[in-house]
């Protein structure tokens, strides 16, 4: 289980979704309706609820899909699904920004922008598992 790339690109996209409750995506100034003042706000994945939902749905099913390794063919269907929920959470992400007087994106945004390319990574590394057990088969 631990030997198989597509364990190490889900361990990493888990880890990069984790870490996006530590660090924000975009940082900006947030008018204040009732006092009339901007506010400066770091947003990460604890700002929204919907966002944070999203968040643990998505390292969650990274994780589980780690010890699916004996049902590729569902382990690649779940991992299908959480990168087009990741993103689903970027384009959350852009919405919400525009809310902002003032935003722009922050470095640690590169994070999010990874969990996407770690998913296709590691749904390559489980049709080349596929096909390669499929081949072995016909050798039988």
């Amino acid at each position: 289980m631990i030997q198989r790339v597509q364990s190490i690109w889900l361990l990493l996209a888990a880890a990069c979704t984790a870490a996006s409750f530590k660090f924000s995506f975009f940082s900006g100034n947030q008018l204040n309706v009732t006092t009339n003042v901007k506010d400066f706000i770091r947003f990460n994945a604890q700002q929204n609820t919907w966002i944070l939902i999203l968040t643990v749905v998505i390292a969650v099913a990274a994780l589980v899909s780690i010890f699916m390794y004996r049902d590729r063919k569902r382990q690649a269907l779940i991992v299908l699904a959480s990168g087009i929920l990741s993103i689903i959470l970027i384009g959350l992400y852009f919405s919400i920004e525009n809310n902002f007087a003032e935003s722009s994106l922050d470095l640690t945004s590169l994070i999010h922008f990874s969990v996407p390319l770690f998913f296709a990574l590691a749904l390559r590394a489980i049709y080349k598992d596929e096909k390669l057990v499929k081949s072995a088969d016909r050798i039988r």
